[in-house]
């Protein structure tokens, strides 16, 4: 095998070592017992990543892509995300059949539609690799124009593989916010398993459990929910290729050390993966390049349109800041009573969140991109926000930070 070969092979296989060994650096004894109650439905990683190692290696090898125009190949990426969304418009078509109480036979009935989502699954599935692959390699063009790359090459090489996500099992004390563990379950749990296993474990180990859908996740190649929204799409496929980065420099390398690193971490990713994906967007497809943001209503977390004048960072903002107040007093009960109190009034106002305790602030509240919110008033995400604004460029701001191991490192930068 080639010098060249062997070296490639080695930056592809590196940051997948690193990111499995990550998993075993969280505290032993505590991730052990709650593997008591996942493990028949953990998703199993090994087997995942050498099929997407082994897909994305084969289109790479094909490199059809490249032989492309450049019009032609932003037309394959948008005829797939078409293709996603009239599978996903068939879907809801079928479903509202079967839910149709007048329809005798929904099986008859739904025939054709079910004969074209065939169809278009077929076809879906054919272009999906070349779609990847050309957006991978969009993304690596802007990350290269960034000061991100070795050689005009992004390290590791900006890999992605859409798949139907695992759900995280997130795990936090009681008597503080902080993520303990966080296991990936299969991604086609039944809500009644979901709930059993945050029952079972918050009741046996005490603790505060929730299980939660995630939009990418850091492996090699990183993984990427199926989605219609370009926007979207292209942000995620480039946070995760941060997380990936961040893996071979000191930041990543100790991503579990403290909950103050995981957040600087996270905050990191959300901010550099926006930064690419927009320009992703104005350089290759300016047609979906959403308004300006003073047009904007304010991005939220949670599905649901919500009520008009109901702000949900600020209210979710207010709301951690009282919990973790609550906690500091060692009120844990009255915490949990005025979290599920503040939940019901998240739901009126159209916001579907279906547990808000200790976990549902250890994981979103690690996601401090963005003033307020689940993150409260934890120092984190200002500070890293402080950096990015200080800093000359986007490159600037990720060898700066990547570099740290502490939160203190960080904020001796900011002058905080």
């Amino acid at each position: 095998m080639k010098i060249k070969k062997i070296l490639s092979l080695l930056l592809v296989m590196l940051p997948t070592g690193l990111i499995l060994a990550r998993g075993n650096v969280l505290p032993g004894d505590e991730v052990e017992r709650v593997r008591a109650f996942t493990r028949q439905v953990e998703f199993d990683y090994v087997t995942w990543i050498a099929d997407a190692l082994f897909l994305r290696g084969s289109e790479e090898a094909l490199g059809v892509s490249r032989y492309l125009g450049e019009n032609k190949r932003e037309d394959v990426v948008r005829e797939y995300l078409a293709l996603v969304s009239r599978q996903k418009q068939i879907g809801d078509q079928i479903n509202l059949i079967y839910a149709d109480p007048a329809v005798r036979n929904p099986q008859t009935a739904s025939t054709d539609l079910v004969q074209q989502q065939v169809e278009i699954t077929r076809r879906m599935d054919s272009i999906s690799p070349l779609a990847e692959s050309i957006l991978q390699s969009q993304v690596s063009s802007v990350v290269a124009a960034s000061g991100l790359a070795v050689g005009g090459q992004p390290i590791p090489q900006v890999w992605y593989h859409t798949t139907p996500l695992p759900l995280a099992l997130i795990v936090s004390p009681r008597d503080r916010i902080e993520t303990e563990a966080d296991i990936s379950l299969h991604a086609d749990l039944k809500i009644d398993q979901i709930v059993t296993i945050e029952e079972q474990v918050s009741k046996d180990l005490n603790v505060s459990a929730l299980v939660v859908p995630v939009g990418g996740i850091g492996v090699y190649p990183t993984m990427v929910m199926r989605t219609t929204d370009i926007n979207w799409l292209a942000e995620v496929v480039a946070h995760e290729w941060i997380h990936n980065y961040l893996t071979l420099r000191p930041l990543g390398v100790r991503y579990d050390t403290t909950p103050e690193l995981r957040t600087m971490n996270e905050t990191t990713a959300a901010i550099a993966g926006k930064e690419i994906g927009q320009q992703v967007i104005l350089q290759y497809y300016p047609e979906y390049a959403p308004p300006p943001p003073a047009l904007e209503s304010s991005p939220e977390p949670s599905s649901g349109t919500g009520s008009p004048g109901f702000n949900f960072n600020a209210e979710m903002r207010s709301v951690r800041v009282h919990v973790d107040e609550l906690l500091a007093a060692g009120k844990i009960d009255e915490a949990e009573q005025y979290m599920e109190e503040r939940r019901q009034v998240f739901v009126a106002n159209g916001y579907a969140i279906r547990k808000l305790n200790q976990a549902y602030f250890a994981f979103h509240g690690s996601y401090a991109d963005e003033p307020g919110g689940a993150a409260g008033e934890d120092p984190v995400g200002p500070a890293v926000r402080a950096l990015r604004a200080s800093s000359r460029s986007l490159a600037d701001f990720l060898q700066t930070i990547s570099r740290m191991t502490s939160f203190d490192q960080l904020q001796d930068t900011v002058g905080g």
